[in-house]
């Protein structure tokens, strides 16, 4: 009886957790040092998560792990119950498009499309995501206007422009919405606050939060300014995490 219910408490554990790290190191080429050496670290569904740290500290290629764009050395990566350094790239690929939402340092639009294609995009890659947004708005289309009329980019000036003409502060909303749509399970967000003024900022920053809560998404916020910590569940400085030396940044 009782290891049966020490077997049923971690079973409740695992899928209450959406991420899981374990003695997991990686560096960038095989003679370099670790750039992340991270004994343990897990982070709760639908959690609201600050990562904390300076530039050059990791935090970037600890965000790449997690959405599984590059694997560890050793260790263990977990998303979602998955072990993401046991799948080969186009697995990791596919399960990135249908799981997880992220917002890029540099954005990473595409010139050539609109604001709303832009937005949509994970939605002609993943099925999945597809689905969840037509049951939010009906339509895809629906759901990127949606989420641009919550982000003010709504204006049929600004819809016409291409996103090149964006100014980088509503560039940035463009990558924040692109990465919401089709109510991922977890949104991983590198910096998304940098180019936003103090209102914008904020407005986003409900926006975020209340699109993790309608859908118990749970959210990877990494910032170097320390000052939104307060607005997040649980806060983490990437230096108390991560044993990488010094040598690994310079």
């Amino acid at each position: 009886m009782e290891t049966t219910t020490i077997a049923a408490i971690r079973k409740d554990e695992s899928e209450r957790r959406q991420v899981y790290l374990e003695d997991a190191r990686f560096a960038w080429r095989p003679s370099e040092c670790d750039v992340i050496d991270i004994d343990r670290f897990e982070v709760g569904r639908g959690e609201r998560l600050f990562i904390a740290g300076p530039s050059g500290s990791g935090k970037s290629t600890l965000l790449s792990l997690l959405g599984g764009v590059v694997v560890p050395r050793e260790g263990r990566v977990e998303v979602l119950g998955t072990d993401l350094s046991k799948m080969p790239g186009r697995d990791r690929d596919h399960f990135r498009a249908d799981h997880v939402g992220i917002v890029f340092q540099m954005f990473n639009l595409v010139p050539y499309l609109s604001m709303a294609d832009n937005i949509m995009l994970p939605c002609r890659f993943s099925h999945r995501r597809r689905q969840r947004a037509q049951a939010r708005s009906t339509s895809v289309k629906a759901d990127a206007m949606r989420l641009l009329a919550d982000l003010e980019l709504d204006r049929p000036a600004l819809l016409a422009r291409p996103v090149t003409d964006l100014s980088i502060g509503q560039q940035q909303r463009v990558a924040v919405a692109r990465a919401l749509i089709g109510s991922p399970e977890i949104v991983i967000a590198d910096e998304p606050t940098s180019a936003l003024d103090e209102g914008t900022r904020e407005r986003f920053l409900e926006l975020l939060f209340r699109e993790c809560d309608t859908e118990d998404t749970t959210l990877l916020f990494v910032s170097h300014d320390a000052r939104l910590g307060r607005l997040f569940s649980r806060c983490v400085l990437l230096d108390d995490l991560n044993n990488a030396t010094t040598e690994a940044f310079t």
